[in-house]
């Protein structure tokens, strides 16, 4: 570590008796607004190397995000610019949080989510290879400001298939408590799935 550290200041040291004033002045950007000042002329911007144009262009330009991104930033804005269906409009959780309920979301999330978001909700099920896009990271989501009720209720009940994802719709097949018991279970952090 201590020979890292030398070999870093023995570097800086050479750099700084190497560079002549003009190149300081040209690193740092005075030399450009000192010839502005008097000759009012103007010169593109020096090289960024923290944040290089084509890092900016290539890793973040138009249509290089990958399709799940895509897919959670639209369910997200989606919710931040126009809300739930009214039905979902302010829905809190009926259910006292405690080990009964938790228990009870254990098991409903290993029969319905667990084969594709995984036991911990990482999306690391059996089937979660197979989806395009994977599914979401409820595990990490869950700890997230955007997990309040309406939006996992919302999430859950409705499915992705206005999002084009594989998320089903459970609407049908859960009722709203038993989604509640779901959503504890994940609040409660996902404790260890006991063998069905």
């Amino acid at each position: 570590m201590r020979l890292i550290m030398l070999t870093a200041v023995c570097m800086s040291f050479a750099l700084a008796a190497v560079a002549t004033e003009s190149q300081c002045e040209e690193l740092s950007g005075e030399g450009q607004r000192r010839e502005e000042r008097t000759t009012g002329a103007t010169h593109a911007p020096a090289v960024d190397y923290w944040q290089p144009e084509w890092m900016v262009r290539e890793l973040w330009g138009p249509g290089r995000m990958p399709k799940g991104m895509m897919v959670r930033l639209l369910r997200h804005t989606t919710y931040i610019e126009t809300g739930v269906p009214k039905e979902y409009e302010g829905a809190k959780s009926t259910l006292t949080p405690g080990p009964a309920t938790t228990a009870a979301g254990a098991k409903l999330y290993r029969d319905n989510c667990a084969r594709c978001h995984g036991g911990n909700g990482m999306g690391n099920g059996d089937q979660a290879q197979a989806l395009s896009p994977s599914p979401a990271l409820l595990g990490y989501m869950i700890r997230r400001p955007i997990s309040v009720d309406e939006y996992l209720l919302w999430s859950i009940s409705e499915g992705g298939k206005a999002f084009e994802t594989a998320m089903p719709t459970f609407k049908g097949d859960l009722s709203r408590d038993d989604i509640w018991r779901i959503i504890a279970y994940m609040r409660a952090g996902f404790p260890e799935l006991a063998a069905p």
